[in-house]
């Protein structure tokens, strides 16, 4: 695997009014087309999302997989799943890992698998054209589908052992939203960014507990990842500039990393003194490590 160091150290004064910098940015190849990162820091581990030998995200030719890696993105086991119990996956998009379980999606379908034993278990959603994100709140699983224009839930989150099968419902649709990156906001809404056309620009928007949709920015551009920060502020990714960058309400859209050319669903580690961004490039096959202080 190749590993390219982009940028030197940025030394920035920590103040009170400082912003996110981008203090180093490294990049680790030998991926087949990656979707989505997960961080597992408990398991000192990160599972990625592969779309195999072409980038075609709605062919179902079972050539996907999910690696696992070292935290320092070496490989550990390149065809994690799934396992040898005769599951196939396609084109797995987003990662979502709590505790031993690892969810993932994959065009009409969510699976979940253990990570100990890797026995996996899938189920349909039905209407589903392009499954993007998993994310897991209050034990309920949350699906976006940027094509459908719709969010799903399935409950129970964890259905791999479940005898019964798990319900599926579509919490809204043809709203505008496009969803496509998912997260649970310390607020107990879900935040959901959207994914178009280069011309048609789709804002961040969140998930209401009674299902009602709010706009929280003005349309941006093609949002794929995203992620809430302790004050709230949140990091996502951008197709249209290619980059990662910092949003709030006061101060708006902040690029931190540019230079992407399909900035897909990312994780953050938090460390002392920053954070540990991976970003995927979907298009170029790597990942990006970005570490941002401020």
């Amino acid at each position: 695997m190749k590993k390219t160091l982009l940028a030197a150290f940025l030394f920035v004064p920590l103040t009170a009014h400082a912003q996110w910098r981008v203090s180093s940015d490294q990049t680790v190849g030998g991926f087949a087309f990656p979707e989505s990162v997960a961080c597992d820091a408990k398991g000192k581990a990160l599972y990625v999302s592969n779309f195999g030998s072409k980038l075609a995200p709605a062919e179902k030719d079972a050539a996907g997989y999910i690696s696992k890696l070292g935290l320092d993105g070496k490989v550990i086991e390149k065809n994690f799943l799934p396992g040898a119990q005769g599951e196939k996956l396609n084109k797995p998009k987003g990662v979502w890992v709590k505790g031993n379980r690892l969810w993932t999606t994959d065009i009409d379908v969510v699976w979940v698998f253990d990570l100990k034993t890797k026995k996996g278990r899938k189920v349909a959603l039905p209407g589903a054209q392009f499954a993007n994100d998993p994310a897991v709140m209050r034990n309920t699983l949350y699906v976006s589908d940027n094509r459908t224009d719709q969010v799903f839930k399935v409950k129970p989150a964890d259905f791999l052992n479940v005898k019964k099968e798990p319900t599926v419902a579509s919490v809204f649709q043809g709203q505008h939203v496009n969803p496509n990156g998912l997260w649970p906001s310390k607020t107990g809404m879900l935040y959901m960014v959207g994914f178009l056309a280069p011309d048609q620009p789709r804002a961040i928007n969140a998930l209401g507990v009674s299902g009602q949709v709010k706009k929280v920015s003005d349309p941006i551009g093609r949002l794929d990842g995203i992620y809430e920060l302790q004050d709230g502020s949140l990091l996502v990714t951008d197709w249209n500039s290619g980059s990662l960058f910092h949003w709030s309400e006061s101060t708006g859209m902040k690029p931190l990393a540019s230079g992407f050319k399909g900035p897909a669903d990312f994780c953050v580690m938090p460390q002392s003194g920053g954070l540990t961004v991976v970003v995927p490039d979907l298009v170029q096959s790597q990942l990006r490590f970005v570490q941002l202080r401020k």
